[in-house]
């Protein structure tokens, strides 16, 4: 086997009962949901296991769910068996799990920094965002130009090289998709988010957060984590707390973490979240490679069976 990354997912992945089996089996896991309800000062046992998808659909209440069940998936993983981990990344608040598998934070501060970042980036009810499926880059360039003339519109998240998701002021990102039909892209989807995430207009909710980051105690990551604002692997406590408040208002760059992650001789992923996302941007992103998904027990099953066999 070549080397292996854990990849985290991030918002949008939530689902009502996500992480209950994991609870009800793992003690590692029950800690974990416990640890971040007494942080928060939320339910997020309940919310995880029994909120209505308009609850989980908030960004105060799906960031630290989605975070919480990573983390006692992770833990119920170590504890079954040591898989060897070369690097991590997550997309957007995924990170923060990216970070607690590298030892970078510890669940404490992992809710505390979350739970932050959530209450902020909640009070930002501005713009809007949206999906441009199977148009390039450089024609995708040429149409937020032409865009902007309605307002602020950027990139904000590269997820795959046929899907790119844009954020902005309303008019602006309407006028973006109505654009990107005419030209070519397959698909243009709004999506249901509160706020234009990974922008200018975030700028606000990440000094808010900042004040956070900057207290939180964090140390030297046991293996590099590649970051979501510049697709580089980073190891130093103060370069991840220079970066989280910038990762707010800035683009996910996941196809070029993922380009850089085989190009580093990683050929073995495992996603990590509530759902399958990330691992079907692997597939379309890269060739040769393998991609597990841990959502349940028996994607955790899997899983060792899986790496049992290879060793």
């Amino acid at each position: 086997m070549g080397k292996t990354a854990l990849l985290f997912t991030g918002q949008g992945s939530q689902c009502s009962g996500m992480g209950k089996d994991f609870y009800d089996k793992y003690t590692c896991s029950k800690e974990v949901f416990n640890k971040f309800n007494e942080i928060t000062g939320k339910n997020i046992i309940n919310l995880a296991f029994d909120g209505t998808e308009e609850e989980l659909k908030q960004t105060i209440n799906a960031q630290p769910c989605i975070l919480a069940v990573e983390l006692a998936i992770l833990e119920a993983l170590k504890s079954e068996f040591k898989i060897p981990i070369d690097f991590a990344a997550g997309h957007s608040l995924g990170e923060y799990a990216a970070l607690y598998s590298a030892e970078v934070i510890d669940t404490q501060t992992a809710a505390m920094l979350i739970n932050a970042r959530a209450n902020a980036m909640s009070k930002i009810n501005t713009g809007s965002m949206s999906a441009i499926i199977g148009l390039d880059e450089n024609n995708l360039r040429k149409i937020l130009t032409e865009a902007s003339k309605e307002g602020y519109v950027d990139a904000a998240n590269y997820n795959t090289p046929e899907q790119t998701v844009i954020t902005g002021e309303e008019k602006a990102i309407v006028k973006a998709n109505e654009l990107a039909l005419a030209n070519g892209a397959k698909r243009a989807i709004l999506l249901a988010v509160s706020g234009a995430f990974h922008s200018k207009l975030m700028l606000n909710a990440a000094k808010e957060f900042e004040t956070y980051s900057n207290k939180a105690t964090l140390s030297d990551a046991k293996f590099p984590i590649i970051t979501n604002i510049d697709a580089k692997p980073t190891l130093k406590a103060e370069d991840f707390r220079a970066k989280m408040p910038a990762q707010i208002y800035s683009p996910v760059m996941w196809v070029q973490t993922l380009n850089y992650l085989q190009e580093q001789g990683v050929d073995t992923f495992i996603e990590i979240g509530p759902a399958k996302v990330l691992t079907g941007m692997v597939r379309k992103t890269l060739k040769d490679v393998q991609s597990y998904a841990i959502c349940n027990i028996k994607d955790l099953e899997n899983v060792i069976n899986e790496y049992k066999v290879e060793v």
